[in-house]
């Protein structure tokens, strides 16, 4: 997708006009920007808003720059911009130094790698240096604000927010794949027959109705309501007789409200008749055939069972001019001064007024280092490179990077193996768990065999680093971070972002660890986590079930019941899903 940047001018000529009397400098424009691409315009002003191209009460732009071509799925630029939403709020917006051009530039460097004109971002700073600027700011920032924060016309906002229409009808496109909680209205055989190859591992039901039937239409909301509890676990479809004629003769219907369900592919029911409960209920028991409950859900696990939404990260600046001196003569590389500025300005400021450098130098800056520097120089460019990551701005890039910058570290750590300096297995331990600050990073780092491989090779052996305590502290928490992301894939979505491979391969090196940890109450507590989350609700009967047979899951758990009594609850919740 071509991504334009559009540029507008709040002050509508004012500016260029009453600068110099007002603030003795001469400014263009009182910047407004926005970035364009998929034929949606996404900028900031109440919170992250979108908007048909110059839709806006902005009006036509004053100048539309071209700022390249992304080749990122729309869906994972969308869940960057999820994650953006919670930097820029209503609430966090000021026009001098969080605003629009910082999110168009933040978004900028996310899909094409570079940042926004210069002249844009620095125009609040210039203004700020002069003193009529600084006494005028509180009055600029009020009274711009109900231009800046208007809301978007109706008529202008984009239904499907710039992501492909997830509508409830198939107009003859043949879908890619099950979009949970819709209902489907195919008009064809052809697209009634792929709706149900997609459910073939699941179930579906087929609700055949016509325009003049005026039952069908009392069922309708019930239908709809079906749709969205099924989620990903049902395909419901409804079928329009009227307009659908040929699905009507394959299937001879000869009434409506008809209803037909396949479970697992092949046809288990048919009834007739618009009754409520009777739908209700034969969905309800549909899906519970096609997904039966684990036997883990019966159990009262209060803390398996919740989602662990909150990574363990290690957001700790170090002192900086302290820790590039130890760089070396490449520490004065511009590379390592963008990365200073931010870290030191975010620290000061927060993320949310924090910009980023440009994300593509420090990269070839990374991957040059660790090409040409010793190992004994690497550890404090992992270390500041830890701490950037801490922002899930900038994390977010990191997953994305087409040029594996994250794959080098870890790479280069596990074959430097037991000749790797203990600070920069520390570092790279702290690095690897402030991926997990981006949404979009889990379903990467855990499923791309590329990266998983190294990084389940580092936190395995890690764990079971018997001369230094810290580093095995790290790996618990890398691996409650890996644990704690499939955990909330799998209850959400019946799949394991990990592989059982993997999951069998981590399971094993912590209940190894669990069986010497009797010294820091936080690592054990990390490692029965970590084991637990795996293990509940893991596939019946799968290789994670043969593991903890195999090497005594059950006797290593309960003996850590004695360790620390806080612990003792934990264990016994372990101790019910590993046997």
């Amino acid at each position: 997708m071509e991504v334009q940047l559009y540029v507008y001018d709040l002050s509508k000529g004012l500016a260029r006009q009453m600068s110099g009397s007002l603030l003795g400098i001469h400014i263009d424009a009182v910047y407004h920007t926005a970035l364009v691409f998929g034929g949606i315009e996404y900028f900031f002003g109440g919170g992250v808003q979108t908007s048909y191209p110059g839709a806006t009460h902005h009006g036509p732009p004053m100048e539309i720059i071209p700022m390249g071509t992304t080749h990122l799925p729309i869906e994972v630029i969308l869940e960057y911009l999820d994650s953006l939403k919670a930097i820029y709020t209503m609430e966090s917006y000021d026009l001098f130094l969080h605003n629009c051009n910082n999110f168009s530039n933040d978004l900028a460097m996310f899909l094409v790698g570079k940042n926004i004109p210069e002249r844009i971002t620095s125009l609040p700073q210039t203004v700020l240096n002069t003193p009529f600027g600084q006494m005028l700011k509180p009055q600029l920032d009020n009274a711009m604000r109900g231009i800046t924060q208007a809301s978007v016309p109706s008529s202008s906002v984009p239904r499907s927010n710039g992501s492909t229409s997830h509508h409830s009808q198939m107009n003859g496109t043949k879908e890619k794949e099950h979009v949970p909680g819709v209902v489907y209205k195919p008009t064809r055989v052809k697209q009634l027959e792929e709706l149900l190859k997609s459910a073939k591992e699941s179930c579906a039901v087929i609700f055949f109705t016509s325009a003049t039937c005026s039952p069908c239409k009392i069922v309708y909301p019930a239908y709809d309501e079906l749709a969205a509890d099924a989620g990903n676990k049902a395909v419901l479809i409804k079928v329009d007789l009227s307009e659908a004629y040929e699905i009507g003769a394959k299937y001879q219907v000869r009434a409506t409200p008809t209803f037909m369900s396949f479970l697992k592919g092949e046809k288990e029911n048919e009834w007739a008749g618009a009754n409520e409960s009777q739908l209700r209920g034969n969905v309800k028991l549909l899906i519970q055939m096609a997904h039966p409950a684990h036997p883990h859900t019966l159990l009262t696990l209060p803390t398996l069972r919740r989602p662990h939404k909150s990574p363990v990260t290690y957001a700790k600046v170090p002192p900086i001019d302290k820790l590039i001196t130890k760089i070396g003569p490449s520490g004065s590389d511009p590379a390592v001064s963008a990365l200073k500025e931010f870290v030191t300005h975010r620290q000061q400021s927060g993320a949310v007024d924090a910009p980023l450098p440009s994300l593509p130098a420090l990269s070839a800056y990374i991957l040059k280092s660790f090409e040409t520097l010793p190992p004994d120089n690497l550890f404090p460019i992992v270390d500041l490179f830890r701490v950037a990551l801490a922002d899930p701005r900038l994390s977010g890039y990191f997953a994305q990077d087409r040029s594996l910058t994250i794959l080098t570290v870890l790479s280069a750590v596990i074959n430097l193996d037991a000749k790797c300096p203990y600070t920069l297995r520390i570092v790279t331990l702290h690095m690897a768990c402030n991926l997990f600050t981006s949404p979009l990073f889990p379903p990467k780092l855990l499923s791309d065999q590329f990266l998983s491989t190294p990084l389940l090779q580092l936190v395995t052996s890690s764990l079971l680093d018997t001369d230094h305590p810290p580093v095995r502290v790290a790996a618990t928490s890398l691996a409650f971070n890996i644990a704690a992301a499939n955990h909330m894939r799998r209850i959400a979505e019946q799949e394991d972002l990990l592989s059982e491979s993997g999951q069998v391969e981590l399971v094993a090196s912590l209940l190894e660890a669990m069986a010497r940890e009797r010294e820091s109450k936080d690592g054990l507590r990390g490692l029965l986590l970590a084991v637990g989350l795996l293990k509940y609700a893991a596939p019946e009967g799968g290789e994670v079930d043969d593991l903890c047979e195999a090497i005594g899951a059950k006797e290593i758990v309960a003996e850590t019941k004695g360790a620390f009594a806080e612990l003792k609850e934990l264990a016994k919740e372990v101790e019910l899903v590993v046997q």
